[in-house]
């Protein structure tokens, strides 16, 4: 936990980093809302640092992710018909699988196998989310003071401020334990004002951030269950599902399940603070449609970088 007094002991250069990037990611915020201007953004926004990929990157394949939903991938030539999502009895995830394959980062792995306990998602999908959230050093380690210079977002987890805030005022969290353990809510449950800096510094924090991971996970697959997504209890599908919702945020991810992409302004707002103006026009012009320009280098990534697997012990 980084609270006033743990922050007075940190050494000179971390405390030095904190504050330096909390001021930079603050000022670039606002220049990149007020270039994009409005976007009603969902939930957790364009969720955090995605690095783009090469321009030689395949095209992703909607099958793998809407499977989930009993539908086909619906051709990106033109506007698909919503798909109807799957009735389906409720099977939660477990927590079978054991973290391996973390290199660097095995320092995690208790905090990894606590929050997976605690929630039912298993420790390798978390670990595969970190994974493609945090930003890395070149040994692939971790790095806890990740952010993204074009948003809010932060730490390993990559979470956007009002989101990390929202998860404090959410009952049930272990964010939520904390901030009202150290008086940070008001009778109303909001964060207090006073209290913001305490809460919003603990994305840096890993065993923080890696709770937040496992509360948010949870909250957005039981939210796609209650949309009509089958959660089969596959940890490789857990973790695509759990990272797509993690990046677009609950409302979005149910929308791109149903209808196989965002709507062209979204879509094209999110590609664009993800791989920029040039790139995400040439990517447009060579899909045809924001959708599914946005659609295919979005599945692309998951596909690239959510790999449960990896991190299973191997016999």
């Amino acid at each position: 936990m980084i609270d006033r007094l743990a922050f007075q002991a940190l050494p000179p250069a971390r405390r030095a980093a904190l504050i330096y990037g909390e001021a930079q990611a603050e000022m670039s915020q606002r220049l990149w809302r007020a270039a994009l201007g409005p976007t009603g953004r969902s939930d957790q926004e364009d969720g955090g640092r995605l690095p783009s990929f090469d321009s030689d990157t395949r095209r992703a394949n909607l099958d793998s992710l809407l499977a989930l939903l009993g539908e086909s991938a619906p051709s990106p030539a033109a506007p698909s018909a919503p798909a109807k999502p799957a009735v389906h009895a409720s099977s939660p995830t477990t927590a079978s699988v054991e973290v391996d394959g973390l290199g660097p980062n095995q320092i995690h792995a208790p905090a990894l196998r606590t929050a997976a306990a605690r929630t039912g998602i298993p420790a390798t999908a978390l670990a595969a989310i970190v994974d493609a959230e945090a930003g890395k050093d070149s040994s692939g380690r971790w790095q806890t003071l990740s952010r993204n210079p074009r948003s809010s977002a932060a730490g390993l987890g990559q979470f956007l401020s009002r989101t990390w805030e929202g998860m404090a005022e959410t009952q049930g969290t272990w964010l939520n334990a904390l901030a009202s353990a150290n008086g940070w809510l008001g009778g109303n449950g909001q964060v207090l004002a006073s209290a913001r800096a305490n809460i919003l510094a603990l994305r840096y924090d890993p065993t923080a951030a890696i709770n937040g991971i496992a509360d948010y996970a949870r909250r957005n697959l039981d939210g796609l269950e209650r949309a009509g997504v089958n959660i089969d209890g596959a940890e490789s599908g857990t973790a695509r599902l759990a990272y797509l919702a993690h990046h677009l945020g609950l409302g979005d991810a149910i929308r791109f399940l149903r209808h196989g992409g965002l709507d062209e302004h979204r879509a094209r707002t999110l590609l664009h603070a993800q791989v920029g103006s040039g790139d995400s026009g040439r990517r447009i012009a060579q899909a045809g449609t924001a959708t599914a320009a946005h659609r295919n280098w979005l599945l692309g990534y998951v596909d690239h970088h959510i790999d449960a697997g990896r991190f299973a012990r191997t016999l």
